[in-house]
């Protein structure tokens, strides 16, 4: 007993100590998942940029798809393969070698 340094013996460092080890490595809010959830918080960031830019573009495509009649009919034709009834439409598939 006489070899171990006087700081080990004292209460209160030893209880500091162990609740320093508790936290950052035993409890559920350690360090590693602290790491995790900061990367994982910046990834969500990130997505929630493109999206909100992704957004913006769509707002501006709507707007002017509202407002303009031939670009309207334009969208709907190549997008959702709308035709007139007298018309004919041919979808031209290309084959994969």
């Amino acid at each position: 007993m006489s070899k171990i340094p006087k700081i080990f013996k004292n209460f209160y460092f030893v209880a500091g100590s162990v609740f320093l080890i508790w936290m950052l490595f035993l409890d559920n809010n350690d360090i590693i998942s602290q790491l995790k959830l900061s990367s994982k918080y910046n990834d969500l960031q990130d997505q929630k940029e493109y999206y909100q830019e992704k957004i913006k573009e769509v707002e501006v495509d709507r707007a002017g798809l509202l407002s303009d009649e031939e670009l309207l009919e334009k969208f709907a034709r190549e997008r959702y393969l709308m035709k007139k009834k007298e018309e004919d439409l041919f979808i031209i598939v290309e084959e994969e070698e």
